[in-house]
């Protein structure tokens, strides 16, 4: 499974100089960690059910699975004639990303763009969830800026990010990208610069850019998506004696998410399955005496009907065996039911999983303390978990007891 290790290996074998290449395209508006991410899938699934490592644009546009785009991203069909330049951008900029990388090759067939799978197993990386993606683009986008010679002045707004130096950085960033590329007008260079800074600021827990200014908090990670809502925000009007799961269904937002929630649920079943099958010989999360043979069904702790935005997060989601789903976890194998007190079980079993692997670095890491907080703020209806400090178990353990005692 590929891992970050592999990450630093595939991107130190280019040199991504800007100056060399010309290559404005290296990055473009569309290239947000959940637009690469969707395309990187359907770039997967395409060479999977066509045994093809080879495509074209339109190929992946036209395909059954990327029909599920227009949903995801509240976008037309994608068959729709009016959609054609919007989806052509869609799919076209993270694939011009992607091959800049070395991800893909690039060819000209005619006047289409004839692109050839160079490293699956990063292809798969990428697609897997978004965390993954973002990982990448933040890799990467250093990487280009180093090879071009102009990381110092991000570094130096980093150091100190107030507006002058924000203002000299979007000024050095446009005049590079003018003097070096296609690219002739500051408008077109700063819709990059967003896609830009903002990955790079997220991760540095710093300032970035927000409608062209310094933005006035520290970039969310809800900011760096294309089309996403701020679950936290979705909650801002609920009443204080409503639950999140009373509240939830009344929200009109959410019946436009209800499908990516299921494609996320999806893929973070498949991610789980794979990685207990490779790194922990198909044993079972849960220690007891129903965990007697292999761990063949993936559990949502928080079940999926009842909490969907968080139902595709790996962290709400536990390897058991067939035995200890349906006979502990399902009464009677009802799977509309939840045993309270098996849950509890469940949880802080999950947790020793998740602080296990963040403390490894032989193995992929497939979970995100950020993610897990979110996974118990909201099935615990508890906001404040996310005060708790990063890989502060110990706090977790505790408002767990609590909430179960």
């Amino acid at each position: 499974m590929f891992n970050e290790n592999h990450l630093e290996q595939f991107l130190n074998q280019s040199n991504y100089d800007i100056r060399l290449s010309n290559n404005a395209r290296w990055i473009d508006q569309k290239c947000t960690p959940d637009v690469v991410c969707i395309i990187a899938d359907c770039i997967l699934n395409y060479i999977e059910s066509s045994q093809k490592t080879t495509f074209l644009t339109k190929e992946i546009w036209n395909s059954e699975y990327a029909k599920e785009i227009s949903d995801i991203f509240s976008k037309p069909d994608v068959t729709s004639s009016s959609a054609q330049n919007e989806y052509d951008k869609f799919f076209q900029q993270p694939m011009e990303l992607l091959s800049y990388s070395g991800l893909l090759l690039k060819q000209k067939q005619g006047n289409q763009n004839l692109y050839t799978v160079q490293n699956i197993e990063l292809l798969e990386y990428i697609a897997r969830r978004e965390r993954n993606c973002l990982n990448f683009l933040t890799h990467y986008i250093t990487k280009v800026l180093k090879d071009s010679g102009i990381y110092i002045h991000f570094e130096s707004f980093f150091g100190t990010p107030n507006t002058n130096t924000f203002s000299q950085l979007k000024d050095q960033f446009e005049s590079f990208m003018i003097q070096h590329t296609a690219i002739n007008t500051e408008i077109e260079c700063r819709r990059i610069f967003t896609k830009v800074l903002n990955p790079l600021s997220f991760t540095l827990k710093n300032y970035g850019t927000e409608s062209g200014r310094l933005s006035p908090q520290k970039i969310t990670y809800d900011q760096l998506m294309y089309n996403r809502l701020n679950f936290r925000d979705l909650y801002s009007n609920k009443p204080k004696d409503v639950t999140r799961n009373e509240y939830e269904p009344t929200v009109p937002e959410k019946l436009k998410l209800e499908k990516f929630w299921k494609y996320n649920s999806n893929k973070a079943k498949k991610l789980l399955r794979a990685f207990n099958d490779e790194f922990r010989n198909r044993i079972s999360e849960h220690g007891d005496d129903l965990a007697n043979c292999e761990a063949t069904h993936i559990h949502h702790i928080f079940p999926e009907a009842m909490y969907p935005s968080i139902s595709g997060t790996v962290e709400n989601l536990i390897a058991l065996t067939p035995s200890q789903h349906l006979n502990r976890a399902h009464p009677l194998g009802k799977t509309q039911e939840i045993d309270k007190g098996y849950q509890y079980l469940l949880l802080i079993s999950k947790m020793k999983s998740i602080e296990i692997n963040l403390s490894q670095s032989t193995i992929p890491q497939i979970y995100d303390f950020n993610q897990f907080r979110e996974v118990l703020a909201v099935g615990l209806d508890q906001p404040q978990i996310h005060e708790i400090p990063d890989l502060d178990f110990a706090s977790m353990a505790t408002v767990i007891d609590h909430y179960f005692q």
